[in-house]
């Protein structure tokens, strides 16, 4: 096989990653129109996350939230996202570096996106080097499902944001 050169693969990822930053972009400045909303998972420990230590104490390997109807000061940026939420009552701000994230999916028009973060670098006492940038794969709109989450629900919805497991929403 031919040595890619030209890496393809790193391209067709970061245009990915430029979708993603653009509808957050958009909602930042114009909010979400008609009935979408976003389903975002990222990797909680990976390198740039910033959750408060209850939180990522809750979700020690993933987490999911969505950017629906309570959200506020989203602030998008060239390689991350910034976002206010609620979880049990308690407002947390969160920061999101895009090379965290697993999926995202956008449910009101069957649109998803996956990200492989299997050589994502994860925060460890010792400082790890940042690892290689991970590949995306689109998701068709016929096939798009949301991501499984090994999370257990949170709290009951208290005002403010939910983290749910997806696979709640499967059909069975």
């Amino acid at each position: 096989m031919a040595t890619d050169h030209i890496r393809y693969d790193v391209l067709a990822r970061d245009a990915l990653r430029g979708v993603l930053r653009k509808v957050l972009t958009d909602a930042a400045a114009h909010g979400l129109p008609g009935e979408h909303h976003f389903f975002i998972t990222f990797v909680s420990k990976a390198e740039g996350v910033k959750l408060s230590s209850r939180l990522l104490a809750q979700y020690p390997e993933e987490m999911t939230i969505i950017l629906q109807h309570q959200f506020w000061d989203l602030t998008v940026l060239e390689d991350r996202f910034e976002v206010g939420l609620s979880f049990g009552g308690i407002p947390e701000r969160l920061v999101v570096p895009f090379s965290a994230i697993k999926s995202f999916l956008d449910p009101s028009v069957k649109f998803g996106l996956q990200f492989d973060t299997s050589d994502v670098a994860e925060v460890a006492p010792e400082s790890l080097p940042a690892a290689p940038a991970p590949s995306a794969v689109a998701v068709p709109a016929s096939a798009a499902e949301p991501a499984k989450s090994a999370e257990e629900p949170a709290a009951p919805n208290q005002g403010g944001a939910e983290v749910v497991r997806l696979d709640r929403f499967r059909k069975k």
